[in-house]
């Protein structure tokens, strides 16, 4: 009697195209942290996303009518592009930017970058193909551990306005593990990259449009400056548009877990443009902190084995 053969999960490649789609990527979500820190000197944060999405959505809905592509008409693709545009854009651009009011943009961009380490814990509660497994635990327990090396200072001084601002980071990573998973199903929807990039746009700035006049009456705040309007539009187009048509064709090809491995590439440019543009102060401890993150998202992806961290602290394989 033959055995059926186990079923095993698919095993997503990285060729070259995807990483230079996954670079083009990093760079437009890295500069959007930049033009944040512009624009959050000129204009209160719900307006800076309802703004974002709203510019987004329009930019891409003129690109669907100029292909002719059309967008989902069943309930269930629009029902899920609500539940991705509130956990892909609306808790998180609202957190970061009213946490980038109080913390340097460098320095959230480290923090997003623990996105992939959220997803391993969110995949193993919430998918049967994506176990946490003991490698998996390892990335996870560096990667908190440089989180904590990057929050030590702020958390002996206890609860303060920088701490709650790096917690709202954090938050917002954690939101954006949920939504990396979430967004799986579209391909098996059969979405295209750029009708699922529209739809949790659009859905978004239905949310947050009606939230930011509500709140904030933007229309009765002094029209913003030449730079802060252009960053505006530039987060609008470029880090959100672009960006989010790039976002899902790299997770309809390579995976949540390599699609948010960008999330380690970001504070890259984020941190350069902070620096020498910005003006912005970076210290040794985010330095370290950056780099455990990054011993842990490669022993998440792979590239550092359990036994060789065991063979590193001179404990035999077991």
């Amino acid at each position: 009697m033959t055995r059926c053969a186990r079923s095993h999960p698919q095993v997503h490649r990285m060729d070259a195209a995807t990483w230079t789609l996954l670079v083009a990527l990093s760079v437009l979500w890295g500069g959007a942290f930049f033009l944040v820190g512009v624009a959050v000197h000129a204009l209160p944060p719900f307006t800076i996303v309802a703004c974002r999405v709203a510019i987004a959505a329009l930019a891409l809905w003129c690109v669907l009518a100029a292909l002719r592509i059309p967008m989902p008409r069943a309930r269930a693709p629009w029902c899920a592009f609500l539940a991705m545009g509130v956990l892909n854009n609306v808790i998180p651009f609202g957190l970061f930017v009213w946490g980038q009011q109080h913390i340097a943009s460098g320095l959230a961009s480290i923090l997003n970058a623990t996105t992939p380490l959220f997803t391993v814990v969110v995949a193993h509660l919430l998918t049967t193909d994506e176990r946490l497994t003991p490698r998996k635990g390892v990335g996870v327990v560096l990667g908190l551990g440089g989180v904590a090396v990057m929050l030590g200072a702020d958390l002996l001084r206890g609860v303060g306005t920088e701490l709650l601002a790096q917690a709202a980071c954090l938050a917002a990573a954690l939101s954006y593990a949920c939504a990396g998973v979430l967004g799986r199903r579209f391909a098996r929807m059969g979405v295209p990259p750029l009708a699922t990039a529209t739809g949790q746009v659009s859905a978004s700035s239905l949310i947050m449009l009606p939230v930011a006049a509500f709140v904030e009456t933007p229309w009765r705040l002094p029209l913003p400056a030449g730079e802060p309007l252009l960053a505006l539009v530039a987060l609008g187009l470029l880090s959100t548009a672009l960006a989010y048509v790039l976002y899902f064709r790299i997770l309809s090809v390579a995976g949540a877990t390599n699609v948010l491995l960008v999330t380690f590439l970001i504070p890259v440019s984020a941190v350069m443009l902070g620096v020498y543009v910005l003006g912005e102060h970076f210290e040794l401890r985010h330095v370290t902190g950056m780099a455990l993150i990054g011993a842990g998202l490669a022993a998440i992806d792979g590239r550092i084995r359990v036994q060789r961290i065991r063979a590193w602290f001179g404990q035999p394989d077991a």
